[in-house]
C-alpha cells in the first residue's frame, strides 16, 4: 500500500457498468519527503478508483496491481489502483 494526496477528480461522460458507483481520483503518491511535509515529495500522479468519497487534498492509502482488484473477489474489476482508506493522521519518525 502507498500513501498519496488527492489532487483532482476525473469526470467521465460514460463508464462501464462494472465500475459504476465509484469515482476516479487523480492522486499524487507521496515519497518519504512528502510524508514529512516537503513540497517536492511527490511522484508522478495516477488515477485511483474510489468508493469511500475522498475529497480534494485528502491523504489516502491505495493499493496497486493485483491487490487493487482483491476487494471485489469473486467479481473482480479491471483496476490498476484502488483507494483502500482515507487517512486522518500520519506520524513519520
Amino acid at each position: 500500500m502507498r500513501v498519496g494526496e488527492v489532487i483532482g477528480k476525473v469526470t467521465l461522460s460514460k463508464s462501464h457498468p462494472m465500475v459504476s458507483g465509484g469515482t476516479w481520483l487523480v492522486v499524487a503518491p507521496l515519497t518519504v519527503a512528502g510524508l514529512k511535509g516537503e513540497a517536492n515529495g511527490f511522484d508522478e500522479p495516477l488515477i485511483v478508483y474510489d468508493e469511500l468519497g475522498a475529497g480534494q487534498g485528502a491523504w489516502i492509502g491505495f493499493s496497486e496491481g493485483a491487490e487493487a482488484a482483491n476487494p471485489f473477489v469473486p467479481n473482480p474489476k479491471p483496476l490498476d489502483a484502488y483507494n483502500a482508506c482515507i487517512l486522518d493522521t500520519i506520524e513519520v519518525e
